[in-house]
């Protein structure tokens, strides 16, 4: 008997019997299963291969967080170069260190 058919068979149950605490936990707990296993076949995930999938998804994510950090550590380590690099053609007009250079 499958998920759907246990399902069925419990609110079947239910409505010929009434329903009691377990019923209703059995109900919940069939309808939550059958849930699931239609959202996982929905997103492609039903299959043998998903374990792997995951897998990649996460090494793939796990990279993105890399490159991400990174991309982020580069542009700010540029920036403080380029204030620093201003910073010090500021300090050389003001002292005047291109008229003595010439």
């Amino acid at each position: 008997m499958n998920r759907e058919d246990m399902l069925a068979a419990l609110m079947a149950q239910a409505q010929g019997n009434g329903t009691d605490l377990i019923t209703l936990r059995a109900i919940v707990e069939e309808a939550s299963e059958v849930g699931a296993r239609r959202a996982v076949e929905k997103l492609g995930l039903g299959d043998d291969d998903a374990p792997g999938d995951l897998d990649e998804l996460r090494d793939l994510l796990g990279a993105w967080r890399t490159a991400k950090a990174s991309a982020w550590k580069a542009a700010v380590d540029w920036i403080v170069k380029v204030i620093g690099a201003l910073l010090l053609i500021g300090i050389a007009v003001r002292l005047g260190v291109g008229e003595i250079v010439q």
